[in-house]
């Protein structure tokens, strides 16, 4: 399944970023505007190597993105990128409520068929 253009790989990418918690809360936080990786760094007890990492986790997977400002690099929710993965959940859900709903079908007819016997 591809979500617009994205690549299978692609997806990977993005589904393996979201898998850990710290690069969500990122996400979730440079929503709301551009941060630097310095400030994303001070809300987090690890180094700033470490928030820098997953800033690179994030941005190679299209999460995010930078903008160099002077000697910062500032970050940004693509929320473009969100979109696209809310839309991929948004498929499978589909797909797994069609599959639910043949199987309440297949056995509301089995059990007017059988008169609710086992």
């Amino acid at each position: 399944m591809v979500v617009d253009q994205t690549s299978d790989a692609g997806v990977d990418r993005i589904f393996h970023a979201l898998a850990d918690g710290t690069r969500r809360d990122i996400l979730a936080f440079a929503v709301g505007g551009r941060y630097s990786v310095s400030e994303l760094a001070k809300r987090y007890p690890m180094s700033f190597a470490a928030v820098q990492k997953h800033v690179a986790v994030l941005e190679g997977a299209g999460l995010i993105t930078k903008e160099r400002r002077g000697r910062e690099r500032l970050v940004r929710t693509d929320v473009d990128t969100v979109q696209r993965a809310r839309v991929l959940l948004d498929g499978i859900e589909e797909l797994w409520r069609v599959r639910v709903d043949r199987i309440d079908d297949l056995l509301a007819t089995e059990k007017r068929i059988t008169g609710g016997e086992r």
